[in-house]
């Protein structure tokens, strides 16, 4: 009678424990992890592969916390495919083509500074809330494709084009994907249309004189006409990240305008894609032009229709919640009262504002200006 008391007992015990366990949520999380610096954009790598952290749980459009070793903390996270974060926000972002998870702020100050990172820290990532960022992950999220035979044309697949409005002529300023960089399959592609086009002097945004010299070493490199315009000094090489905030970035766009406004004609904006980076710079350049606010946005636009396929008519809130970036950058320079709309800012005045934070001379500002209104 006792043993089967006791055996009931435990059999009892036992089954308590099952349900408990089959009550339990299992922690999502990638444990210790090593930590690399983003070359970049300096910002912090967890040292997963985007594919490797989805394999742990996590999907895009979670809310995830992240522990340093070192005791910084990051809560409450978006983890994003983009940066579809306010400026300044933080997030964590698995880009389509990036190598591993990013630990970033959108347009901020460098992460892997603000963290005080080091080679030997450790990080850890942890599932908060399963889809809370879900919805603005489905409106905001893009991916576009790097085979040429799935664009109408080249111009399409490099985003190559002339911009122009207010008082730039069209055919003086072009912007493109990278004539130098393969990593999306453009680079020979936007040679070969900057080659068209005569382009005699570039601004590369994204790259250094070293970064070209590794592109030139590579095997499937063809961009010939870009590396004889690099030879001849046509190329001012950057290097910078996307924080158009940043007095670094700033300051490193006026010199550079400056020094282009010496030069010959036609002229190519470019950073890797030819979209962030080299959308703000355009928009700048238009802006110092004279051109109206719809100008600026509908350039800036250009893009997200060939890259994505994004257009007013067919993705209307996609196409509204791209334009926040845009208009973004142009509060940004213009610092207006908070109530004012885009229409109303004097996006010229802004523009010469942007140069003067960037340190330039009023002499050497409206030096600028005659330039880009040729």
């Amino acid at each position: 009678m006792k043993a089967r008391r006791l055996t009931a007992l435990l059999l009892a015990v036992l089954l308590t424990a099952l349900t408990g366990c089959a009550g339990m949520k299992k922690t999502v999380t990638t444990g210790n992890v090593g930590v690399l610096k983003d070359t970049e954009f300096g910002n912090v790598y967890l040292d997963l592969t985007i594919d490797e952290f989805n394999q742990k749980g996590f999907a895009f459009g979670d809310s995830i916390d992240v522990t340093f070793s070192n005791g910084f903390k990051l809560e409450d996270i978006p983890y994003y495919s983009g940066y579809y974060v306010p400026v300044g926000a933080a997030l964590a972002v698995g880009y389509p083509g990036y190598p591993h998870v990013m630990i970033a702020r959108n347009y901020g100050s460098p992460m892997w500074e603000e963290t005080k990172a080091e080679e030997s820290t450790k990080a850890v990532a942890t599932l908060r809330e399963a889809g809370k960022y879900a919805p603005i992950q489905d409106l905001y999220s893009l991916s576009y494709s790097d085979l040429k035979e799935e664009y109408p044309s080249d111009v399409a697949f490099c985003n190559f084009r002339s911009f122009f409005g207010g008082e730039l002529t069209e055919g003086r300023f072009y912007r493109s994907a990278s004539p130098c960089d393969n990593s999306h399959l453009r680079a020979s592609s936007a040679d070969r249309l900057a080659e068209q086009a005569g382009i005699r002097c570039v601004m590369n945004l994204a790259d250094s004189t070293e970064e070209m010299e590794t592109y030139r070493q590579a095997g499937d490199f063809a961009s010939l006409y870009y590396d004889g315009l690099s030879g001849a000094g046509g190329v001012l090489f950057l290097n910078l990240n996307a924080n158009y905030r940043d007095p670094g970035f700033a300051a490193a766009v006026s010199r550079a305008l400056l020094e282009m406004s010496g030069k010959e004609g036609p002229y190519l904006i470019h950073c890797m894609e030819g979209k962030d980076r080299t959308g703000f710079v355009c928009s700048l350049i238009l802006a110092l032009a004279g051109a109206d606010r719809e100008e600026i946005r509908e350039d800036y636009m250009v893009t997200y229709a060939n890259y994505y396929g994004i257009t007013k008519e067919k993705t209307p809130e996609k196409y509204d919640a791209v334009l926040t970036f845009v208009d973004d950058f142009l509060y940004f320079v213009t610092d207006p009262n908070k109530e004012m709309v885009t229409a109303a800012l004097s996006l010229e005045e802004g523009a010469r504002d942007y140069l003067r934070y960037g340190g330039l001379t009023e002499e050497e500002i409206e030096q600028v200006e005659r330039f880009v209104r040729g």
